[in-house]
C-alpha cells in the first residue's frame, strides 16, 4: 500500500458509540471475578453489560499509537457477537494482579497467550448470555444464535438483547471452555473498521500525559547530572528563585527539581541554577567505548549458540569471508517528552502518567511513599510514542518525590533536552564475523561474536544477555556449523529496551554479512537468501513476496539499485526491498516493499500503519541515528543534532501482508529490523561500498 491517506478518507472516520457489557479473562491461579452489582452482567474484568445493552471493554494495556484500543476490543467483541456501534472502551487503571500483566512492550498486546484469552472471553460471555436467553425460553441452546448484541431463537421468532438478560445470565455458572468461532465466522476480526479513538485525536479530546490538568496544580522539571554516574556537589538557586512563577528548589533522588506556577516558569528557573556537579570516574568518549569493545571483542564470550562444529569445519573450508560491525547507542527520541503528575497527600498516591509499565509505576509510586499498593492510584493516559522507553520508572520517580515535597498535585515535564540526554539507550555494540564457504560457494560455517553492555538486569559478569544476541542467536538459514558467543561490556551508560530490541541492530549486522558472503560466492543475494531458507517455509514465502512485488530481477534505470533482508521477530517475518538512488553524495530512498506475516491479522489497517511508521523508525535510524558520548555525557540535545526522517525524504511505502491462520504475532516492530540492511545492501548493489557501521557515511560523507 502507499504510505499516503486521501482526506476523504481520513474525514470519513468516524466515533463508536455506546458502553456496556464488560467481561474479563480467567488468570490462571486467580478467582474468577464476579460484579456485586444485580443489574449489570459482569463475568469478569473484562467485560460489563448493562441493561440498556451498552457493552463496556476494559483495555489493561497501554494505547501509544499501536492501535491496541480498537484491535484488542475487536476480539472480544467479535466472539460476544457484540454491535460495535454499542462498545465503549476503557482504559484500566493499574491493579497487581487483577488484569494480568499490564506491561505493554515486544508486541506482546495480541500475541501469545493474549490473543486466546480475549476470544474465550467474549466467548464465555456469549455463551452465558445464550444459555441465559434459551432458560427463559425453554429451549435448547443449541438452537439460539447471537448477532448484534441479541440472542435470537429462530424457530419461534423470538429475541432478546444482552441487555435483558444481563440480571439473569449473572446467575450462571461460568463455563470453563466456551466453544469459539471458527475464523470463517469472523465478523470483526480481519477488517478495517474505523478505530475507536480517532475522532477523539482529532478533536483534541484525547488525554496525553501533557494535557492533564488538576485543580490547584503546581509544575516542575528536574534536571539531571550531565555526566553518567554523577551526583550533585552544590545549588545555587538564588537566580532561579527570582524567575516569576518559580515556587520552589529542591534535590530529588535523581537531580534537582524545580517546582513553579507553569512549566515555563519552571523552564527558566531550571536555566537559571547553578549546579556543582562531583563528575565521578566516568570520562570515556565515543571512541574509548569503541575501543574497550574491541578489547574485549579479543576474548571469548559465552555461548548463545553451538550447532555443528563451526571451528573443526572452519579449518576445511574453501574461502574465508572476515567483517567487523558496528553500531552506535541510539535514543529513543518519543515525541511527548518524558512526564507525571502525581499526587501525594493523606495516605493517598494518585499518578496520572503515560506509561508502558502501570504495574510498575504502582510499585515504584509505593516503595517511595511507603504506601501499600492499593493506597497508589495508577491512572493510564494515552502515551505519545513509547518505543520501550516508558518500561523504565525514573521519570515516575522524579514525579513521586516532587510531589511528596509538594502541598498540591505536581506534574513534573522533563525537557527535550533532559529526555534526549537521560534516556536508556540501545545498546553500541561490535560484532566480528567469520564465514567459510565450500567450492560452490555455500555458507558450511559461521562465526559471530557480539561485544555490548547487556539490557537485562540479571546475572553476573560472565552471563549471557538474550536481548543482546536476539537476531543473531537465532539465524534463520540453513548452516551447518553455527558458533554465536557474547562477550559483556559494563560501560555505565544506560541501556534498554528500543523498538524491535535486539533485532534492531543485529538483522542489519547479520543480514549485511550474509549479503556480503552472498556477493563473495558470486551468487544474487535473493537467490543466496532463498535457497538458505529451503526448510523454513515461512520465512522464504515472505522473502518471495518482497521480491516478486519489488520487481527484484527486473531492469532499473540507471543510477538505482535494490537491497533484500529479512527479519524472523516477535512472532512475525518480514522481509523488505529498498530501492535507492545516490545524489550527491546522498542517499535517496525511492521505495520500500515489505511483506509482512504476522499470523492472524486483526486490524489490518493498523497492522499497515505500523508497518510503514516502523520503517520510517528504521530510516532515521540508519541514516541519521547516533548518540555520541563525550567525556562521559551524550552530545545530542534535542532533534537539530538528533533528526528524524523528514516527510521530504518519506519513500514510498508498499505493504504486503500475508493471509495466515497462524496465532498473531507483532505488528508495532518486526518491520524496523529489516529497513536498514535493506538499503545498506542496495547502497552496495549501487556502488560497490560495504556500510560496516551506522549511520550511513558514503565517502567520509554522512547522508543528509
Amino acid at each position: 500500500m502507499s504510505n499516503s491517506v486521501s482526506r476523504r478518507d481520513f474525514l470519513k472516520v468516524t466515533s463508536s458509540a455506546g458502553a456496556g457489557l464488560m467481561m474479563g479473562v480467567y488468570l490462571p491461579g486467580k478467582p474468577r471475578f464476579k460484579s456485586a452489582a444485580s443489574d449489570s452482567f459482569e463475568p469478569n474484568v473484562w467485560i460489563k453489560i448493562s441493561p440498556d445493552n451498552k457493552v463496556t471493554i476494559t483495555l489493561a494495556k497501554s494505547e501509544m499509537g499501536q492501535g491496541v484500543k480498537t484491535a484488542l476490543p475487536m476480539i472480544v467483541a467479535d466472539e460476544l457477537d457484540a454491535d460495535w456501534q454499542n462498545v465503549e472502551v476503557v482504559q484500566a487503571d493499574a491493579h497487581p494482579d487483577k488484569y494480568g500483566g499490564m506491561m505493554t512492550v515486544g508486541s506482546r498486546s495480541v500475541r501469545g497467550g493474549a490473543w486466546m484469552r480475549l476470544r474465550e472471553t467474549g466467548a464465555t460471555a456469549r455463551e452465558m448470555l445464550v444459555s441465559a436467553a434459551a432458560k427463559q425460553w425453554g429451549v435448547d441452546p443449541a438452537s439460539c444464535r447471537t448477532d448484534n448484541s441479541s440472542v435470537y431463537h429462530d424457530a419461534s421468532n423470538r429475541s432478546l438483547t444482552y441487555g435483558k438478560l444481563t440480571t439473569y445470565a449473572s446467575g450462571l455458572k461460568v463455563p470453563k471452555k466456551p466453544q469459539l468461532k471458527d475464523p470463517s465466522q469472523f465478523r470483526y476480526i480481519g477488517k478495517s473498521i474505523p478505530q475507536i479513538d480517532t475522532p477523539d485525536k482529532v478533536s483534541g479530546k484525547t488525554v496525553f500525559g501533557l494535557d492533564v490538568r488538576l485543580q490547584g496544580m503546581l509544575y516542575a522539571t528536574v534536571i539531571h547530572p550531565p555526566v553518567f554516574g554523577a551526583a550533585v556537589k552544590s545549588i545555587d538557586d538564588r537566580e532561579a528563585k527570582n524567575i516569576a512563577g518559580v515556587k520552589k528548589v529542591f534535590q530529588v533522588s535523581l537531580g534537582v527539581a524545580v517546582v513553579a506556577k507553569s512549566t515555563w516558569a519552571a523552564f527558566k528557573g531550571a536555566r537559571a541554577l547553578q549546579i556543582k556537579w562531583d563528575n565521578g570516574d566516568f570520562s570515556m568518549d565515543s571512541k574509548d567505548i569503541s575501543k574497550s569493545f574491541r578489547d574485549l571483542a579479543r576474548k571469548k564470550g559465552v555461548v548463545a549458540r553451538n550447532d555443528g562444529n563451526a571451528e573443526k569445519a572452519m579449518k576445511k573450508v574453501d574461502s574465508r569471508l572476515e567483517a567487523v560491525y558496528e553500531v552506535p547507542y541510539l535514543a529513543h527520541a518519543t515525541m511527548e517528552p518524558m512526564n507525571c503528575t502525581a499526587h501525594v497527600k493523606q495516605g493517598r498516591c494518585e499518578l496520572w502518567v503515560p506509561t508502558q509499565n502501570p504495574q510498575g509505576s504502582q510499585r515504584t509510586a509505593a516503595q517511595l511513599t511507603g504506601f501499600s499498593n492499593d493506597q497508589v492510584t495508577v491512572h493510564v493516559t494515552q502515551l505519545g510514542c513509547g518505543f520501550g522507553r516508558r518500561s523504565r520508572t525514573d521519570f515516575i520517580q522524579d514525579a513521586v518525590e516532587t510531589a511528596m515535597k509538594v502541598d498540591a498535585p505536581v506534574q513534573v515535564v522533563w525537557t527535550r533536552e533532559e529526555d534526549m540526554q537521560h534516556d536508556y539507550y540501545r545498546p553500541a555494540t561490535y560484532n566480528l564475523f567469520e564465514a567459510g564457504l565450500d567450492k560452490a560457494g555455500e555458507p558450511v560455517a559461521w562465526n559471530h561474536r557480539v561485544v555490548a553492555p547487556p539490557i537485562g538486569r540479571r546475572g553476573g559478569p560472565n552471563s549471557l544477555d538474550r536481548s543482546s544476541v536476539d537476531g543473531a542467536s537465532n539465524l534463520p538459514y540453513d548452516i551447518s556449523n553455527i558458533f554465536v558467543d557474547y562477550c559483556r561490556s559494563d560501560i555505565p551508560v544506560p541501556v534498554g529496551h528500543w523498538r524491535s530490541v535486539g533485532p534492531s541492530q543485529n538483522t542489519f549486522i547479520t543480514e549485511s554479512f550474509i549479503d556480503e558472503v552472498a556477493f563473495a560466492a558470486g551468487k544474487d543475494p535473493f537467490e543466496y537468501r532463498r535457497k538458505l531458507l529451503k526448510n523454513q517455509p515461512r520465512l522464504r514465502n515472505v522473502l518471495e513476496l518482497a521480491a516478486e512485488k519489488s520487481g527484484w530481477g527486473g531492469k532499473l534505470p540507471k543510477g538505482l539499485a535494490r537491497g533484500i533482508a529479512i527479519v524472523e521477530d516477535k512472532g512475525s517475518i518480514c522481509a523488505q526491498v529498498a530501492e535507492i538512488s545516490i545524489e550527491k553524495s546522498q542517499v535517496k530512498i525511492h521505495r520500500v516493499t515489505c511483506a509482512l506475516d504476522c499470523g492472524q491479522v486483526i486490524h489490518p489497517g493498523i497492522v499497515e500503519s505500523q508497518t510503514v511508521g516502523s520503517v520510517v523508525y528504521g530510516l532515521s535510524a540508519a541514516l541519521y541515528g547516533e548518540i555520541i558520548i563525550n567525556k562521559g555525557r551524550v552530545a545530542q540535545s534535542n532533534f537539530d543534532d538528533y533528526p528524524l526522517l523528514g516527510i521530504h525524504e518519506m519513500p514510498e511505502v508498499d505493504v504486503h501482508l500475508v493471509d495466515s491462520q497462524e496465532e498473531p504475532g507483532g505488528a508495532g516492530e518486526p518491520a524496523v529490523p529489516p529497513a536498514a540492511p535493506a538499503v545498506t545492501n542496495a547502497i552496495f548493489a549501487l556502488t560497490g561500498q560495504r556500510i560496516q557501521s551506522l549511520p550511513v557515511s558514503l565517502n567520509g560523507m554522512r547522508t543528509m
